[in-house]
């Protein structure tokens, strides 16, 4: 995948004079998909990049046997700190600027530093039906999607939402498939996480509640350590809407450490899970991890990655561990799997799996790195893809 996008957009705020940036990489049926961020210093070259991803997600779960059919990828992006004033009054205007591309091509959601309810309501303000309305015409029964989906926002498991949990589902369960592969018990595996918020969150959750060991967990604040194992749920309990743990539920013998000490944890598995460009060529050498699973999106830099390689480390790369989410949304939307939590997971868990076996088993016959087996896994299945349903680039 070497074309360069179909559209690239580059908007300023009339008000802050903040940036935002739009990025469709591909259109397929005539609509693309890809959340939208919001985080300080953000770039037209980051939100490319994942506009790139997002259709490489897409095509990684294209199945010819579901009614889900992979649509483009596209990223939207805005350069403010969430916790700004004037944040929403800035995400409204963006939205609004781009309200013409929201309506015929471009359906998104939250992402980094946004949550879905403030999207859908920052799109409410902004004149829009929906953040994924252009995807409507695609439907066979519009009302009977759009309702399934609303339902299935509704749902709650332990009073957390279902849409905030499946992401970190299919995060964990690529976690072990990793290690089944490997012939590695899953008690006594010893996991830290950077960042505790939607993805990292619910990776914890469901890695700790398959018997992994969470021994580090790092937020704004700095990383909060145990190597007898951390109680997640207290932790996951005690957030904030910005993923910040109370450090008042500590016990008394987890330690806090500097912000970075998740990457050096004694542990077998690193889960980047909150901003891009997280591990690079300078930190790398302290990772004493033998996994790392990008929950986050572009967590390590290309060229950390090859020294990670060299020293027997393998990435999970994001385009394949994250994806379940986004595959989510569109399972439920148009009818592979209904509003309720159980067969959510139990989906999730299937095609993430077959998808972790499917890339670690081309890496291992290709004699290559799982990114690159999953960019050989897409550029197959495109030209399918492009004949079948239409491809725009």
């Amino acid at each position: 995948m070497t074309a360069a996008p179909l559209m690239t957009l580059t908007w300023t705020d009339h008000v802050t004079g903040r940036p935002g940036f739009l990025v469709v990489d591909r259109l397929v049926r005539g609509v693309s998909s890809g959340g939208l961020r919001m985080r300080p210093g953000c770039t037209l070259e980051e939100v490319a990049g994942l506009a790139r991803g997002m259709t490489m997600k897409e095509a990684l779960h294209y199945n010819p046997e579901g009614r889900y059919i992979p649509l483009g990828g596209a990223k939207g992006g805005i350069d403010c700190d969430p916790q700004d004033p004037a944040a929403y009054g800035l995400l409204v205007r963006y939205l609004r600027a781009m309200r013409p591309y929201i309506e015929s091509f471009w359906t998104t959601g939250e992402d980094l530093g946004l949550s879905q309810d403030l999207v859908d309501r920052a799109a409410a303000e902004a004149g829009l039906v929906s953040s994924i309305q252009a995807v409507y015409p695609l439907l066979d029964d519009e009302a009977a999607a759009r309702k399934r989906l609303a339902d299935a926002f509704a749902v709650e498991v332990d009073g957390i939402g279902l849409d905030e949990l499946v992401g970190g589902c299919g995060v964990a369960e690529s976690v072990l498939a990793a290690l089944d592969r490997a012939g590695t018990p899953y008690a006594g595996t010893r996991v830290a996480v950077q960042g505790l918020g939607t993805m990292g969150g619910a990776t914890a959750r469901f890695l700790a509640r398959a018997g992994l060991r969470i021994v580090a967990v790092a937020d704004v604040k700095g990383t909060i350590a145990n190597p007898d194992g951390l109680d997640v749920d207290a932790l996951l309990a005690a957030r904030d809407a910005y993923g910040t743990v109370d450090r008042g539920v500590l016990r008394p013998d987890d330690r806090e450490l500097p912000g970075d000490a998740w990457l050096s944890a004694d542990a077998e598995v690193l889960v980047p899970a909150a901003v891009s460009y997280a591990i690079d060529t300078a930190n790398q050498h302290g990772i004493k991890a033998r996994w790392i699973v990008e929950a986050a999106n572009m967590p390590v830099l290309a060229d950390a990655e090859r020294l990670l390689a060299a020293r027997g480390i393998t990435v999970l790369p994001d385009v394949v561990v994250n994806s379940g989410t986004n595959a989510w949304w569109w399972w439920t939307l148009f009818g592979d799997i209904g509003a309720d939590a159980d067969e959510a997971f139990a989906h999730t868990r299937r095609s993430m799996r077959a998808l972790i076996d499917r890339t670690l088993a081309r890496a291992q016959a290709d004699g290559t790195t799982p990114r690159a087996a999953a960019h050989a896994i897409v550029t197959d299945r495109l030209p399918v893809i492009a004949e079948r349903f239409g491809w725009y680039r």
